[in-house]
């Protein structure tokens, strides 16, 4: 599942898990007749292929220089190499956004990585593809604003209760595993009606050794992060399937309502034929979405914190929409729909964060025949990938693409397909608005109660597989004197 995957799975678990794979398996695989009109470039060293400088310009803070040095060397429009054990065509530019968002299904496909469906696997045994393709249709319904309205408060609540204990009476926090325990709190009560802490944190501790167990190489040997990764998915299910089975009690004595979370409505729904999802089989996509559903957000949210700590102006310019906001609540009132509406100089703020430091760093598709792209030919089979930073940061496509612009997202905001932190076409991230309001909750949270500075003025910025600042952030807190 792309985007509710894809947003938690990335880069670095494809190429763990197809560089390793590739040993045993032959990876340069293309039509023989098409040989002659392949994209310009190269795919480097046997096996490996390219992989390890993909990684290494992550891992070093600049992923965007592998897409950028070949971009130069040998096509602005489309390059060849070899990742993840796979021969590819990197797509770039806005051109390339948009074929191929257009052709989703039509002349590609969503590409997965085996090692996903082990630990994520299916109970019903079909790819995670497929079950990606399900869960997009049982999504929409929670993520359409007259179902997102009703969110906004329980997310202040949750906000709220989040800085009371985690941020309060503390001088100084690492913003990166307070922004992941406030996302995944959020998560539980969206999509299973959980918000006591202590529940929350019992999921918390093995997901996140499940986390662990995804960021490696897949051997399933006893005492290896993998293995322990799969053991600690068992026993989220395990929790899970005793959640699941409590709610069909309630809901049955109408203890619960069907359209209380997505749980209920996972449990309630039938598909073409007219059969319900068996318990595992909705344990499996509670998980996925569990992880997915706060990962990226996260990254977001600790990227916010660390540019109104670097750009004491656009601080000044949110807190002064925030406090508008917060002026106008009667004591102890939430925010709600109108409030999130008024906060766009926020949202801008939020943008011009992920076009820089996207958590998305971009996706695969598969060939699913051969075809023609800016007079090249892609063979059957071929893996394709798109990148958010040949166009986030393209000059072509932002002016002083290093400069921070909030006013970019103005009007119309940036031209179609330039701007793609959530994806595009048919496979959008559909929780691109259910994310929105979260920042936006915490952003209005976070600003009325402090302003902050970093603690490590030269941090370094590292992707790896989503962008983060290596010690996580350390900031030192200063009592708002605004409100």
């Amino acid at each position: 599942m792309e985007l509710f995957f894809l947003c938690g799975l990335t880069l670095f678990i494809l190429f763990v898990s197809f560089s390793f794979f590739s040993l045993f398996s032959s990876t340069r695989k293309t039509n023989g007749n098409s040989q002659t009109n392949l994209p310009p470039g190269r795919t480097g060293l046997p096996f490996v292929g390219e992989s390890l400088e993909f990684l290494s310009t992550g891992r070093k803070g600049h992923p965007e220089k592998f897409i950028y040095d070949r971009m130069a060397k040998y096509s602005s429009r489309v390059f060849r190499t070899s990742i993840l054990g796979e021969t590819a065509a990197v797509v770039c530019g806005a051109a390339g956004n948009k074929f191929l968002f257009s052709n989703e299904n039509k002349l590609v496909t969503a590409w997965w990585p085996s090692s996903v469906n082990k630990i994520f696997p299916s109970s019903t045994q079909t790819s995670s593809k497929d079950e990606a393709k399900k869960m997009r249709k049982l999504l929409p319904n929670f993520f359409k604003p007259e179902a997102l309205q009703r969110y906004v408060g329980m997310m202040d609540t949750i906000a709220q209760r989040h800085f009371e204990s985690g941020w309060e009476g503390r001088q100084e926090v690492v913003v990166f595993p307070l922004a992941k325990n406030y996302t995944f709190w959020v998560a539980c009560k969206v999509f299973l009606s959980i918000e006591d802490p202590k529940q929350v944190a019992k999921f918390a501790d093995p997901f996140a050794v499940l986390a662990a167990g995804i960021l490696t190489i897949p051997i399933d040997l006893p005492g290896t992060p993998f293995n322990r990764g799969i053991k600690a998915s068992n026993l989220i299910r395990k929790e899970l399937s005793a959640i699941i089975k409590q709610r069909k009690i309630d809901l049955a004595e109408k203890k619960a309502s069907p359209t209380q979370d997505i749980l209920s409505h996972m449990l309630l729904t039938t598909d073409e034929n007219g059969q319900y999802m068996n318990e595992m089989d909705i344990a499996d996509k509670i998980l996925g979405l569990l992880i997915g559903g706060h990962d990226t957000a996260s990254a977001a949210i600790t990227f916010i914190v660390k540019y109104l700590a670097e750009l004491p102006d656009i601080y000044h310019k949110v807190l002064a929409e925030q406090m508008e906001i917060a002026k106008s609540k009667a004591p102890g009132e939430l925010l709600n729909w109108e409030d999130i509406q008024k906060m766009k100089y926020s949202w801008n703020v939020a943008c011009e964060v992920m076009r820089l430091a996207p958590p998305l760093q971009g996706a695969f598709r598969e060939a699913l025949n051969e075809f023609i792209f800016a007079g090249f030919t892609i063979p059957k089979g071929w893996k394709l990938y798109w990148s958010t930073h040949s166009t986030h940061r393209n000059p072509e496509c932002f002016p002083e693409p290093e400069k921070f612009d909030p006013s970019r997202f103005e009007g119309n905001g940036p031209a179609p397909y330039t701007y793609v932190p959530f994806g595009g076409g048919p496979r959008m991230c559909p929780g691109k608005e259910y994310a929105r309001l979260e920042i936006l909750v915490f952003m209005h949270n976070i600003v009325k109660r402090y302003k902050w500075e970093k603690l490590l003025p030269d941090e370094k910025i590292v992707v790896d597989p989503m962008p983060m600042p290596a010690k996580g952030l350390p900031v030192r807190l200063l009592p708002q004197t605004s409100a």
